[in-house]
């Protein structure tokens, strides 16, 4: 069986989908050929003979990687240019952008079999496959630091024979997998922390890190449709976003920096911190928009940019974890690898795409030329 990894194309993507780490395990009974295109590794800081030495085979062209490649992994869905080049039986495994209909489509009208990790059921046993969480808690890190280097203070109380410097007070909106991560390295970094989320079941884990959790009272119905089955946070009625917007204007006003990172899978960012709540907060504050790529939590975010707006520091880079690509791919790596042994026979090597297993099955988007919903 040949597994190709080839380098990712679209822009600002540093990350590969697998590492010397992992195609040495790959390789290691000798059942699985490892081919990597020509310096796929190079934006984690990988050079192409590491990948040699695990016992991979560089290739230079895409053509040829992708020609010969039964098992496809890629860190992002491939574009229309690469996708020509993939075998019709190829199985495709990576961020493929589930709710992006036209993508979808047009692999499934290629012959692949793809998986996508973003729709990875939310179980115990996919715990260690669980992409969309080794990426947020990278994410919810850079965030964190990210700000603090645009931000023009110290992040800890200071006592100095000059005076008292305050320490510098954060608000996190959001307390999933990145929002947690970024609560427990502003912690590190000293600062007074507050954190909001929709769901009450968090409330424990964010006081746990250090912060303050900050919550709109719930009504017994709110309580109960405020997450998903798959632990994500829900879409909450109208009264209470009214009331969620009051809350986060006067939590925001007192905050120096905020880390932003509230998503709704397959829909477009809610809108948290409206542009008055911007002008209300202080000059030469930060917010860190880590949900810009799907409309962004702040409407004044924009795509890859930071911009100054009303004395305020917005950080709308979407792809944080692609800034700290060694680690993220070391971890990304592993998930796919965890994945992709489900289907692999430990004896033969054999590929078996098992329908009535949970995972695999939840992950499916496409095959035989059909979408799979």
């Amino acid at each position: 069986m040949h597994i190709g990894i080839p380098a990712e194309t679209r822009a600002g993507e540093t990350r590969v989908a697998a590492t010397p780490e992992t195609v040495k395990k790959y390789t290691a009974k000798g059942l699985h050929t490892v081919l990597v295109q020509t310096g796929a590794g190079a934006g984690a800081s990988i050079p192409d003979a590491a990948y040699q030495e695990a016992g991979a085979t560089i290739v230079a062209e895409a053509s040829q990687l992708y020609e010969q490649s039964q098992i496809v992994l890629k860190v992002r869905g491939p574009q229309a240019d690469e996708l020509a080049l993939m075998r019709k039986d190829a199985v495709l495994i990576g961020l493929l952008s589930p709710h992006h209909a036209e993508g979808i489509e047009a692999m499934a009208k290629h012959g692949l079999t793809g998986f996508a990790m973003e729709k990875l059921p939310r179980i115990s046993r996919a715990q260690s496959m669980d992409v969309l969480s080794s990426q947020a808690n990278i994410g919810g890190y850079k965030a964190v630091i990210m700000a603090a280097n645009v931000y023009q203070k110290f992040f800890p109380m200071l006592m100095t024979a000059a005076g008292t410097v305050k320490a510098a007070r954060v608000l996190v909106l959001g307390a999933g997998v990145a929002g947690l991560q970024a609560i427990a390295t502003a912690k590190r970094l000293g600062a007074v922390i507050e954190a909001f989320d929709v769901r009450p079941a968090v409330k424990e884990q964010v006081e746990s890190l250090g912060a303050k959790f900050v919550e709109v009272p719930l009504t017994d119905e709110e309580k109960a449709n405020a997450e998903t089955a798959g632990g994500y946070a829900a879409e909450m009625s109208e009264d209470y976003k009214r009331r969620q917007g009051e809350l986060i204007h006067e939590r925001a006003a007192a905050a120096d920096i905020i880390i932003s990172t509230a998503l709704i899978p397959g829909r477009p960012a809610p809108v948290l911190i409206k542009e008055d709540t911007v002008k209300a907060m202080k000059p030469g504050s930060v917010i860190v928009d880590m949900a810009v790529e799907a409309g962004g939590n702040c409407p004044l975010s924009e795509l890859n940019k930071t911009v100054v707006k009303h004395g305020v520091h917005l950080i709308g880079i979407a792809n944080l974890p692609g800034l700290v690509a060694t680690d993220a791919s070391a971890l990304y790596a592993r998930n796919l690898m965890n994945f992709l042994n489900l289907m692999l026979d430990a004896e033969t090597g054999a590929l078996k795409v098992d329908r009535e297993d949970e995972i695999i099955a939840g992950s499916l988007i496409c095959a035989n030329g059909e979408i799979i919903s």
